[in-house]
């Protein structure tokens, strides 16, 4: 599997498309073509979520739209984002959406305070590199929770800690964490070819 030719970015729950992570990554994989989106309920002006099923097909269709304004073949285009976003992208995947990669940005493994409510499910269909960046202090996910559970996606997979970094990198434009995360993804994305 090559490198991949174009990138698909979502955001996590409480955020959109022009969340500093977001951004941080389309300039460091330039001139890689990246299109950032918002989900359905963001563009409406709602906070709460859509429901899976039209979240999901809000990533099918972007994915469409980027393939072909890209002019790329669909299993050349790298998926992910942060939290919701990245899982949303990941089950996409295994329902069978074409993808080269995917970049999961602090995955949100269960809901904080309950690691027995795993979204976890899907993991053992996603046969294609997959990148996890997570704090280290995640209340979604320990790096241990994160590692036993991700050992079940047959692809091969990448683990990048950030130390002491929760949910979310605080102070983003002067905390050094958040060069690491996008460093960390363009990088892999670089060495994938």
């Amino acid at each position: 599997m090559g490198r991949p030719r174009a990138l698909l970015l979502t955001p996590g729950a409480g955020s959109g498309r022009n969340h500093p992570t977001l951004v941080g990554i389309e300039k460091a994989v330039a001139p890689l073509p990246v299109a950032r989106i918002d989900f359905p309920y963001r563009r409406e002006g709602r906070k709460a979520p859509d429901r899976p099923p039209k979240l999901l097909a809000c990533v099918v269709e972007e994915a469409a739209a980027l393939v072909a304004g890209a002019e790329v073949q669909p299993a050349e285009l790298a998926l992910g984002g942060r939290s919701m976003g990245g899982r949303m992208c990941s089950m996409a995947v295994a329902e069978g959406l074409p993808a080269a990669a995917l970049v999961l940005l602090s995955y949100p493994l269960h809901p904080p305070g309950k690691p027995e409510s795993l979204r976890v499910d899907h993991f053992g269909t996603l046969d294609l590199p997959c990148l996890f960046v997570s704090g280290t202090k995640d209340p979604f996910g320990t790096p241990a929770e994160l590692e036993a559970h991700t050992a079940a996606i047959p692809g091969p997979v990448t683990h990048v800690w950030i130390e002491g970094a929760g949910h979310e990198v605080k102070d983003l434009k002067n905390d050094p964490r958040q060069r690491r995360v996008i460093d960390a993804v363009a990088g892999w994305l670089q060495d994938l070819g």
